[in-house]
């Protein structure tokens, strides 16, 4: 059983920056991928940003503004999101990739506003 606990989200003026955590405990393993994805209203649940023992990986639409990052030696995955814009404003869910089961965390707005 694994458990995801996501922190660091709010609101922010257009330009301005936030930092995602997710912390994840239960069975871990450093080599189990993890991402963060965001659901805007009305809109289908996409990816951000994943990370694997091979690398990460950033969406096209956050790319330069965005980077994840991980800490294995305390299981969180971090989302720096630099020069946000109205457009990324969603619900953030981050997960982790354990064989045979993905787990979500509970998700946390990011509201980007003027």
């Amino acid at each position: 059983q694994v458990q995801l606990v996501e922190s660091g989200g709010g609101e922010v003026q257009p330009g301005g920056s936030l930092r995602l955590s997710c912390a994840a405990s239960g069975s871990i393993r450093s080599s189990y991928p993890m991402g963060w994805y965001r659901q805007a209203p009305g809109k289908q649940r996409e990816l951000v940003a994943s990370t694997t023992h091979s690398g990460t990986n950033v969406a096209d639409s956050v790319k330069g503004r965005f980077t994840i990052s991980r800490d294995n030696n305390k299981n969180t995955v971090y989302l720096q999101m630099n020069s946000l814009k109205p457009e990324d404003t969603a619900v953030y869910y981050c997960n982790i990739a354990t064989p045979g089961r993905t787990y979500w965390g509970q998700g946390t707005q990011v509201t980007v506003s003027s």
